[in-house]
C-alpha cells in the first residue's frame, strides 16, 4: 500500500468499537488514509478518540443520529468523501416462526434501512467528486441460508439486491459499490447475536425449544464459533483491495466457507443446496 497515494483519501467506516469496522479502521490509518470512524455509543467513540482516530456518535436505528452524523462529516471532510465502509450491523438468531413484526424491523432498521440511509445522503459527494468506492460488509449468509438465522439472511439478502442494483445505476461514474462477502471472522458478533437471541426469543414457547438449548451450548463455547475462522486483517486486506483497485470486483469472498459455497450454489440443484446447508445447520445444534 502507497502512503503517497493514500494521503488526502477520506474513509468514513461504521460499526468500529471492535471486530472488523475497529481493525479496519486502525488499518486504513496506519497506511495513509484519513479514517473517520464512527460508533453508536458515546464511551466508544471517546475511547476511540484517545486512540488517536477521528470519530463520530451513530446510531442507524435514528435518522435523526444519521443526520447529526451526515452533519459533522461533511464539516470534516468539506464532503469530501472517497471511501464508505459500511460495516455495522447485528445478527439477530432464531426460528422465523418465533420473529415478531417488531423484531424484524429492528434487524432491517440496522443492516437495512439506516446502511442505506447513509449511503444516499454520502453518495452525492461521490457524484461530485467523480469517484467514490461503496462498500459493503455483507456476508455469506447473503446469498446462502442457514436455519435459525432468517431475520439475518434476510437483511443481508436485501443488501445484496440493494447492490446489485446500485452497481449498475452506478456505472460509468467512477462510483463503485462493492459487497465484501466473510464467512466466520474473529469478532464480537457472536456474543452480540446472543444477547439479542435472548432479549427477543421467547424459547420455552417455542416449538424449536430444544434446537435453541443447543446452539446455545454453541454460542457460549469458549474459541472460534466455527471452523475456518480468520481474523479481521482478512477483511481489512479486501477492503484496501477494493479502495485500491481501479476497477474493483463487484464482490470479494473472504474464508473459506464463502469460496465454497459461492462454488456449491453454482453448481448444485436447489434441493442439493439444501441437503448441504441443512448439514451445516444441524451441526451447529451439536
Amino acid at each position: 500500500m502507497s502512503l503517497n497515494r493514500n494521503a488526502g483519501r477520506v474513509v468514513f467506516i461504521t460499526g468500529c468499537s471492535s471486530g472488523i469496522g475497529y481493525c479496519v479502521a486502525h488499518g486504513l490509518k496506519a497506511a495513509g488514509y484519513r479514517v473517520i470512524a464512527s460508533a453508536r455509543k458515546a464511551a466508544d467513540v471517546d475511547r476511540l478518540q484517545e486512540e488517536g482516530l477521528e470519530c463520530l456518535l451513530l446510531d442507524l436505528d435514528q435518522p435523526e443520529s444519521i443526520q447529526q452524523a451526515v452533519t459533522e462529516l461533511a464539516d470534516l471532510s468539506g464532503r469530501k468523501i472517497y471511501g464508505l465502509f459500511n460495516n455495522a450491523g447485528f445478527g439477530q438468531p432464531g426460528a422465523v416462526e418465533d420473529l415478531t413484526r417488531d423484531v424484524l424491523r429492528a434487524q432491517f432498521e440496522t443492516n437495512v434501512f439506516g446502511t442505506m440511509e447513509l449511503t444516499n445522503r454520502i453518495l452525492p459527494w461521490m457524484r461530485e467528486a467523480g469517484e467514490g468506492r461503496i462498500i459493503q460488509n455483507s456476508s455469506v449468509l447473503g446469498f446462502v441460508s442457514l436455519a435459525y438465522r432468517g431475520a439475518y439472511n434476510a437483511s443481508k439478502y436485501a443488501l445484496e439486491g440493494l447492490y446489485d442494483t446500485l452497481r449498475l445505476e452506478l456505472a460509468g461514474t467512477g462510483i463503485y459499490a462493492v459487497l465484501i462477502e466473510p464467512g466466520p471472522i474473529e469478532s464480537r458478533f457472536r456474543a452480540n447475536a446472543f444477547a439479542a437471541y435472548k432479549k427477543n426469543i421467547d424459547i420455552e414457547r417455542s416449538a424449536h425449544r430444544e434446537q435453541y438449548l443447543a446452539i446455545e451450548k454453541r454460542l457460549l463455547r469458549e474459541g472460534p464459533a466455527a471452523p475456518f475462522t480468520l481474523p479481521p486483517e482478512a477483511v481489512l486486506d479486501k477492503v484496501v483491495k477494493a479502495l485500491e483497485s481501479r476497477k474493483p470486483r463487484p464482490r470479494y469472498y473472504v474464508t473459506f466457507p464463502t469460496w465454497l459455497f459461492g462454488s456449491l450454489k453454482r453448481i448444485l440443484s436447489s434441493r442439493a443446496l439444501d441437503r448441504v446447508l441443512l448439514k451445516v445447520s444441524r451441526g451447529e445444534q451439536k
